[in-house]
């Protein structure tokens, strides 16, 4: 039998964590700093942070900035405002075979608590807490999508995550530990997903309070309130049975290189390659035709009438591939919503479920796309799977040009060129070192 997931979080150290594992960790650090960053500016965000202050404001008991913003809040407050920053942009690391995101509420979470913690952790100290909050929740999650018959929002197992490693932050026990990720499972947001992409609002993918969910549960737990069992870490072996010896952070873990829902991403690699392979612009096509799996067209999205819109669907994050060659910060304007050329290619978008891409994107998303050209030329891609995955992995170079293309017109170059520095080695920072990258990723940009 595996040892269980508490003693596992309780004893868990930095000399445990492979290589491969630290890896991934920085590269999801500096990725969700960039979204971070971009995303402080949205609409989505300011509102979220009114909330936060409204509800959550800073007590004796703590006091943590919220991300990218540096108002003072509560840790579940700097948690549930940083969750919902990240979520505004669609572009956080993803896990295909949890179909979510793990890092979009263990960061803000974690980064809240550290914050509001008396003694200041060091970067081995951070490394362990994140290993903890990613591995528990993408194990939960592949135990609740395989034991729910919904499919729910990362928010929904993310809360187990944040929890588990939230307590452990706390100094809290195994059996406190046991009780927190039960408390956050049981409380943590039960959304539908296919909900959002029907109707796409800002509620978004469920961080937003899965992640002070987390938070407030690890914090009852310490005071002694209980709510073990968390049926998907107990009642679930298959998906714990390696927990130690296999990391699902490093076999999972994938990067987008676009700021929409990863179920648009093959068609939009794949128009990208058509268009640069056959010499097309935008007023050579006529139409075009995606073959995919079935929850993916029910993204649609021809005409969006908001960033939301924007996020959740196909036809109009393809058309501007197809218009601009890029889905980058300047298409994430409200203009670009309006732009007659995308809206012409958008509206001759043919979302087809097809079965078989249906039956084979369980773990991948599968997509197929045919271009169709005004003088009556058909070019056919074959079907792709979107880059960024493990097979297809986005370098170190693409993740931090990523990076700098959302924050550095944010931040500016040279806070941004510091919060690189340290994030890629951001394990291996003192106390002090720690608490400086802490004050970069927390504080407001700059008044532009």
């Amino acid at each position: 039998m595996p040892d269980p997931f508490h003693h596992f979080a309780t004893d868990l150290n930095y000399g445990d964590l492979p290589a491969p594992l630290l890896a991934v960790l920085r590269r999801s650090f500096l990725d969700t700093m960039g979204v971070a960053a971009v995303a402080s500016t949205t609409q989505m965000a300011q509102i979220a942070l009114r909330g936060a202050c409204a509800m959550f404001g800073p007590t004796e008991a703590g006091r943590a900035r919220a991300l990218m913003q540096g108002t003072p809040l509560s840790p579940a407050g700097a948690a549930m405002a940083g969750g919902f920053t990240i979520d505004a942009v669609d572009a956080h690391d993803s896990s295909s075979p949890c179909k979510g995101h793990a890092g979009s509420a263990v960061f803000p979470a974690l980064m809240a608590v550290a914050d509001s913690l008396p003694k200041p952790l060091t970067g081995q100290d951070f490394a362990v807490l994140l290993a903890l909050g990613y591995e528990v929740s993408y194990r939960a999650g592949l135990a609740q999508h395989a034991t729910c018959a919904d499919y729910h929002t990362s928010g929904a197992w993310t809360s187990v995550g944040v929890a588990t490693a939230v307590a452990r932050a706390l100094g809290c026990d195994a059996e406190a530990i046991r009780h927190a990720a039960g408390i956050g499972e049981y409380h943590g947001p039960r959304s539908q997903m296919m909900r959002c992409i029907d109707h796409p609002t800002m509620v978004r993918d469920g961080v937003g309070w899965g992640a002070p969910s987390g938070v407030v549960a690890a914090y009852l737990a310490r005071e002694g309130f209980t709510g073990a069992p968390a049926l998907t870490c107990e009642e679930a072996p298959t998906f714990w049975a390696d927990l130690g010896t296999a990391w699902r952070t490093v076999e999972d873990t994938s990067y987008k290189p676009y700021p929409c829902c990863r179920w648009a991403h093959p068609s939009i690699d794949s128009v990208a390659h058509l268009m640069a392979t056959h010499g097309l612009t935008h007023q050579d096509v006529a139409g075009v035709d995606i073959r995919t799996f079935h929850n993916a067209t029910r993204l649609a999205g021809h005409r969006p009438a908001s960033p939301d819109e924007f996020a959740y669907g196909i036809a109009f994050p393809v058309a501007t591939m197809i218009v601009r060659g890029q889905i980058g910060m300047p298409e994430l304007g409200v203009t670009t919503l309006n732009d007659p050329d995308i809206l012409r290619i958008s509206d001759s978008v043919r979302l087809i479920d097809d079965p078989h891409l249906t039956k084979i994107s369980q773990g991948k998303r599968w997509a197929q796309v045919t271009l169709h050209t005004t003088d009556g030329r058909r070019f056919e891609d074959v079907a792709r799977t979107p880059k960024g995955d493990n097979d297809q992995p986005l370098s170190d170079r693409e993740i931090s040009e990523k990076f700098h293309l959302f924050a550095d017109p944010v931040l500016g170059t040279a806070r941004s060129a510091e919060i690189e520095t340290l994030c890629t080695g951001f394990d291996r920072l003192t106390a002090p070192e720690f608490a400086r990258l802490l004050d970069l990723c927390l504080s407001a940009p700059p008044r532009q």
